[in-house]
């Protein structure tokens, strides 16, 4: 297949997706009057700034994000759900001053979700991969931190083009979560990361009660691999995740494994996390954080980080964080220093 650039990629996408929700038009117009349809759509967004005094670069002050999501529920079976981000849209440092070199466009989620049934739905488009419960999240003002933990980024790809059958199923006093998804559609680049991945396959189950317990299997092949010289290698991947609370205190923690047919060196990383409140020591709505985390990758050997600092919830919508991070070698996305930043909904 003739190969596509990112932009274009978008494109194909995105028309992709809304010609397929015009053609599904009719069938809703037939459920639900026009002021319904019309009242069904919400538009929001998010968005973070911050400095970061990093151990090995200038200091940087930059907008991070600005994320726009776009929502339709009505009366019939379907939804329809739309995340498009400009990345790094702004930065300043000592030698370059203001520099927007680095800001881009990238689709996050586009994807179409068709109700079957109580327990059973069908999505269609772009989504993030559900093998990682962080990357579901993914959004500054709905984690802790302002770096994410280096397995959640650089062991798998963070979004699929494709098909997903999704639900959730009650089972004694669990509600149990499943998602079967496939990629249809080759991502060409991952901004973020500089990774490409093809062949995606996975499924996942979550166990929600006092804990949430979430398991999952993965198949694809990373392409290009500059520590191997530009070849490609197949994976499969096994990945948990949790997150508990016991007396206030969060702990949560992820951790991966893949594996290759050949038994060639795979890959592997895993992070802990502990979120702790200060409401005791009069510091309402304050929490202390802590991480450790690891990181293994094909040649490039280990990665480890650490992290503390503390953020203060303004608002539901809006978080302050203060964090130093430390370890060994450097990682994209991942700076060792001082990072504050102010994440918010809109």
């Amino acid at each position: 297949m003739k190969d596509i650039d990112t932009k274009n990629l978008v494109l194909h996408i995105f028309f992709g997706v809304v010609s397929m929700f015009a053609m599904c038009l009719p069938v809703i117009a037939e459920e639900s009057s026009d002021a319904d349809f019309l009242s069904g759509f919400n538009l929001g967004g998010y968005s973070s700034a911050g400095i970061t005094t990093s151990r090995t670069e200038d200091t940087e002050a930059a907008i991070n994000e600005i994320s726009l999501l776009l929502t339709w529920n009505g009366d019939s079976r379907w939804s329809f759900f739309g995340e498009l981000e400009l990345e790094d849209p702004l930065s300043w440092n000592d030698e370059r001053k203001f520099n927007t070199k680095e800001s881009h466009i990238d689709l996050e989620r586009l994807y179409l979700d068709y109700n079957l049934s109580e327990n059973t739905n069908i999505r269609i488009g772009r989504f993030l991969t559900p093998n990682s419960r962080w990357n579901l999240l993914h959004a500054s003002p709905l984690v802790w931190t302002s770096t994410r933990p280096l397995a959640t980024y650089r062991l798998f790809p963070m979004a699929t083009n494709g098909l997903m059958l999704h639900g959730s199923l009650p089972v004694d006093d669990y509600a149990v979560d499943y998602m079967l998804f496939g990629e249809v559609v080759e991502d060409q680049k991952d901004d973020r990361s500089d990774l490409t991945f093809e062949h995606v396959y996975g499924a996942r189950i979550a166990l929600s009660k006092q804990w949430n317990l979430g398991i999952s299997a993965l198949s694809f092949r990373e392409k290009n691999i500059v520590a191997l010289n530009g070849q490609s290698k197949n994976y499969h991947m096994l990945g948990i995740d949790f997150i508990t609370h016991f007396h206030d205190i969060e702990f949560s923690g992820e951790g991966f494994a893949r594996f290759a047919p050949n038994g060639d060196d795979s890959g592997s990383g895993a992070y802990l996390q502990t979120a702790v409140p200060l409401n005791a020591l009069g510091l309402k709505d304050w929490f202390w954080l802590t991480r450790i985390e690891t990181l293994q990758r094909p040649v490039e050997g280990n990665s480890e980080r650490w992290l503390t600092g503390a953020t203060w919830r303004v608002k539901p919508t809006q978080l302050l964080k203060l964090e130093f991070a430390g370890g060994s070698n450097e990682q994209p996305e991942s700076p060792r220093g001082f990072i504050a930043s102010y994440a918010f909904f809109f």
